[in-house]
């Protein structure tokens, strides 16, 4: 009969890259405190990499050696192991845009889910709860380039919005709009902070509002 810790790992290699090895997915092969251990061990051998509580990776082996996986692809999958939202953070989703130069100095993704950290390899990760417009058409273009405006703050955002309108489909950019206007009552109702946005359109000109956030 195998052991519990090799059952597990040939569980783990069976997966996608990148798709957490959680305690609570493993309850069938052991008890919890039996699969704590087991986890345990094979994190301290190396044979798995312990991303956050109760939640380990496989190591991608490579001709360099072994790698922790992709952060992109570990994201989708835990999002879709826990039904959770997550979403690049507005100062990513601004850089992507093209709306500005800088550089996120930390992994920052924003979740339906609590607020936590992963580490991957040497690498961290945070996941930060964040309300609900924020997740808003989560991974399409106009949710995130709701997240880089409201990143961005009042200050930037006519300019951003010129690029914005440049750059995408007009359907996409009325797409935007409509978007915002759609969350200016609740927001309004909860007495949050306005970021004044604009199609820059014209005489049809078009003001609506987004919260911003730190």
């Amino acid at each position: 009969m195998q052991r519990l810790t090799e059952q597990i790992l040939e569980r783990a290699k069976g997966l996608p890259e990148g798709t957490p090895v959680a305690a609570k997915s493993l309850l069938h092969l052991g008890n919890r405190a039996a699969v704590d251990q087991a986890l345990s061990r094979l994190a301290e051998r190396g044979q798995l990499l312990r991303a956050g509580r109760g939640v380990y990776l496989l190591p991608v082996a490579s001709r360099f050696g072994a790698r922790a996986p992709s952060v992109e692809l570990a994201v989708q999958a835990l999002a879709a192991q826990r039904g959770e939202v997550i979403v690049s953070s507005g100062a990513a989703a601004a850089n992507r845009l093209g709306l500005t130069t800088q550089v996120p100095a930390r992994s920052v993704y924003l979740t339906s889910g609590r607020s936590r950290k992963m580490r991957f390899g040497k690498q961290t990760v945070e996941l930060r709860h964040a309300p609900r417009w924020q997740l808003a058409l989560a991974q399409r273009p106009v949710g995130e380039a709701i997240r880089a405006l409201a990143w961005l703050g009042p200050d930037r955002a006519e300019p951003a919005l010129r690029t914005l309108k440049r750059r995408l489909p007009p359907a996409a950019f009325n797409e935007l709009v409509a978007a915002a206007a759609d969350m200016v009552g609740a927001q309004r109702r909860k007495g949050r902070a306005w970021l004044m946005l604009s199609n820059s359109s014209g005489s049809n000109s078009l003001m609506s509002c987004l919260p911003a956030t730190s």
